[in-house]
Parts: structure tokens; C-alpha cells; sequence
């Protein structure tokens, strides 16, 4: 599958995405424990937070988009999340103010997570042409799929010795080796790099990587972005397919919330619990993205690829809404998240390759931050107007299941769209 003049990129792709989720996944537990210590009763309001942080972010990231090249401005998002990891462990080691910290830290590991994965992608769709994304992306994902199997470990083996505040160190210096793994990768990409990757298809406007991709800013305004969503169908779609991802997602998270809580009350067993799924996650996703990943997606394409992730959660939410319990709900969120990392997130990044470059920072981080963001904001509050309602767990989960399979049908769609796109792009003078 690897083709002449990909090894390097390829491999630089590969450790940069491990060393970003390792360090997300250090500290992923310590988020999901103090999304608890918050309290369960206010998780709406945190997610509701992160979106309004998101709305405010957004802004300044178009505009530094707008006017960084794209090798200025990568490294910097990354530093500026180091920095704030390491606010976070002095006031956590300084105890200052615990249950206030713990929900402005919850919300802000949220949005570091969707920044740091979106600015990664994008960047792998900048790189990568339509072709070599479905024989590359998944191997690229098992690089992050190996991060987050080595971070719950280390949060596992750590925590104890170490103590949970100061796992925020060892995170950061993952972070930091992330930048060093961008600055190699936009070494060997570079114009004239003996090892850069194939021209990134675009329909109408094919460029080449010869262009200076990443050598000056994208220009425009600050909300470009925004406009981008607006006006194409296309970009609506995936931000729909999004949204509805992050609605099954926000109702299984708030699930596991009350099961988990209802099962223990001692922080301790709750952050094991949550490490250990992360664990058997990483375990299930990386056999997959290394074996069949590439190959699914080569032969099915990305829409179906896409629609895999929208059955489980179908099948998942009929499971749970007749066995409400504590390892039916471990055992959905370990097969969806496998499903959603090795398959379906992969197949989702190779619809945004045959976007032209604007729309694949600006247009994409919209629809990773403000969107997503969004529909987990709107949905951590239908999840509690129904529960205020007096439906229970299993209702809610039956009810969850025709929206997965409208979603399944948008994911086929889209696939056929991007085809469709993708086989634009190829024709002479297309």
C-alpha cells in the first residue's frame, strides 16, 4: 500500500499523531473524574461552557490562520496548550479552589481536544491527495491509536506513584514532542522535500504541493469559515454528520456518567474505570487501523466506511435500552469509540481531501469546534429535559435509535458526494 516517496511523511504523521493523543489520553481519566467531582448534575453546564469557549476561540484561530503560514501557526497552537497544562498543575498542586478548577479544567481539555485533533487533520488533508488518504489515514490514525493506548497506561502505572496532578507534566512534554514531530513533517513535505507527498486533489482546483502550501497564511476574514458551511450543501452534510455524532455521543457519555457514578463512589476505582476503558479501546482500534482500515476504505469507500460508526451506536442503544447496566454500557463505549477511531474517523478526514486548502483549516475547524461543540452543548441539555421529563435511561436510548439510522444514510450520501468530488478534481482541467 505504501507507495515510492511517502515512507517519511507517512512516519512523521504517524509519530506526531501518537505523541498528541498520548497526551490527551494521560489526561482524559483526570478529565472524566472531575467531570464527576463537578458534580453529574452539571455536566450540561459544562458542556455548555466548552461551547461557548469554542465560539470565542474560533475567531482568533481564523485570524491566525488568516495571516500565519501554516508552519508558524501549528507549532504555536500546541504551545500555547502546553502552557495552559502547566497553569493547571500549579494551581492543582497549590489546591486552589478544587471543584472550580476541576470544571474550568474539564471544559478546557475539551477544547484542547478538538483543536489539537482538528489542526492535526487538517494538516493531513493539506498534505495527502483524495487516493492517498484512504490507503494512508488509517495507518496514520493507528499512530494515535497508539498514543491512546500508551496514555491510560502510563495514567494507570503513574497515578499512584506519581500522583494524578503531576501525570499534567508528563502530558505536556507529550505535547511538546508533538511540535517536534510538525516541524519534521513540514521539513520533508516542503517544496523540493526528496520525500514530499502527492499533490492534494481539489475539485476545480487542484494544488499542487510544489505551491507553498505551507508557506504563507490563507488570507481572508476571520469568520470565512463560517460563510463556508453556510453556502455549500457539502460542507452542511459533514457538519450534520457531526452533529448527530456528537448528540449519540453526548447521551452515551451522560449515561455512563450516572451508571458509573451509581455503581462508585470513590474517585479512585471511578478514574481506574474510566482509564481502563480508554485502555481496551486502544487495544480493539490500533489491530483494527493497522489490518483493515486502509483496506476497507480502498475497496467500500469513505461513505461507508462513515456509516459503520452510526450502526453501532443503532445496535449499542438497543442493547443498553434493555440492559441499563454498568458492563453493557463498558462494552458500548469501548466498541463505538473503536469503531468511531479505526474506521469512521479516518473515513470522515478523507471527505475533507477534495476540499480546496481555505476550506480545509477554516471551514473544518468550524465544523470540528463550533459545530460539534454545539450539538454537545444543545444535546447535554435535551439529555436533561428528558430526563426532567421523568423518561428513564432505557427510553432514552430506544429513542436515540431512528437517529442513528438517518445518520447512517447521510454517511452514504456524503460518500458518494465526495466520490463524485474527488473524481471531478482528476479530470484534465478539472
Amino acid at each position: 500500500m505504501l507507495r515510492r516517496g511517502e515512507g517519511p511523511a507517512l512516519a512523521w504523521s504517524f509519530a506526531y499523531f501518537f505523541c498528541l493523543l498520548c497526551g490527551y489520553y494521560v489526561l482524559r481519566p483526570l478529565r472524566d473524574e472531575m467531570g464527576i467531582a463537578g458534580g453529574v448534575r452539571n455536566l450540561q453546564w459544562l458542556f455548555t461552557a466548552t461551547f461557548f469557549v469554542m465560539l470565542a476561540a474560533v475567531p482568533v484561530f481564523g485570524a491566525m490562520v488568516a495571516r500565519l503560514p501554516r508552519r508558524r501557526f501549528v507549532p504555536l497552537v500546541y504551545h500555547f496548550f502546553a502552557a495552559n497544562i502547566v497553569i493547571f498543575w500549579l494551581l492543582l498542586t497549590l489546591d486552589l479552589g478544587k471543584v472550580q478548577v476541576a470544571r474550568v479544567f474539564f471544559v478546557w481539555i475539551s477544547v484542547f481536544n478538538l483543536f489539537a485533533v482538528s489542526v492535526f487533520w487538517s494538516f493531513m488533508a493539506d498534505l495527502f491527495a483524495s487516493g492517498q488518504a484512504k490507503r494512508l489515514f488509517g495507518f496514520i490514525a493507528a499512530g494515535g491509536s497508539a498514543g491512546a493506548l500508551l496514555g491510560p497506561a502510563l495514567t494507570v502505572g503513574l497515578a499512584l506513584p506519581l500522583g494524578p496532578v503531576n501525570l499534567l507534566i508528563v502530558a505536556a512534554l507529550f505535547l511538546e514532542m508533538a511540535v517536534l514531530c510538525a516541524r519534521r513533517l513540514e521539513s520533508v513535505a516542503a517544496p523540493g522535500a526528496a520525500a514530499k507527498p502527492v499533490q492534494a486533489s481539489t475539485p476545480g482546483r487542484a494544488q499542487s504541493a510544489d505551491s507553498g502550501g505551507g508557506a504563507a497564511g490563507l488570507g481572508g476574514g476571520w469568520l470565512a469559515g463560517i460563510a463556508m458551511v453556510l453556502r455549500s450543501p457539502y460542507l452542511a452534510g459533514i457538519a450534520l454528520w457531526v452533529s448527530l455524532l456528537s448528540l449519540a455521543g453526548t447521551f452515551l457519555y451522560f449515561q455512563q456518567a450516572n451508571i458509573v457514578a451509581a455503581a462508585s463512589d470513590d474517585p479512585a476505582v471511578r478514574t481506574r474505570i474510566f482509564a481502563s476503558i480508554d485502555l481496551a479501546i486502544g487495544v480493539l482500534t490500533i489491530l483494527v487501523q493497522l489490518f483493515a482500515t486502509g483496506r476497507l476504505m480502498a475497496r467500500f469507500g469513505a461513505g461507508s466506511a462513515a456509516a459503520v460508526l452510526p450502526l453501532v451506536f443503532a445496535l449499542g442503544f438497543l442493547a443498553l435500552a434493555f440492559t441499563p447496566m454498568l458492563l453493557v454500557v463498558i462494552a458500548f463505549q469501548a466498541i463505538q469509540r473503536t469503531a468511531n477511531f479505526a474506521v469512521s474517523n479516518p473515513a470522515r478526514e478523507v471527505l475533507f481531501t477534495s476540499l480546496d486548502r481555505a476550506e480545509k483549516y477554516k471551514a473544518k475547524n468550524v465544523i470540528d469546534i463550533v459545530v460539534f461543540r454545539g450539538a454537545d452543548a444543545a444535546s447535554g441539555w435535551l439529555f436533561a429535559l428528558l430526563r426532567g421529563a421523568g423518561l428513564e435511561l432505557p427510553t432514552i436510548s430506544l429513542a436515540t435509535v431512528p437517529l442513528a439510522g438517518g445518520w447512517l444514510l447521510l454517511a452514504l450520501a456524503l460518500g458518494r458526494a465526495h466520490e463524485r468530488r474527488a473524481l471531478a478534481s482528476a479530470q484534465p482541467g478539472g
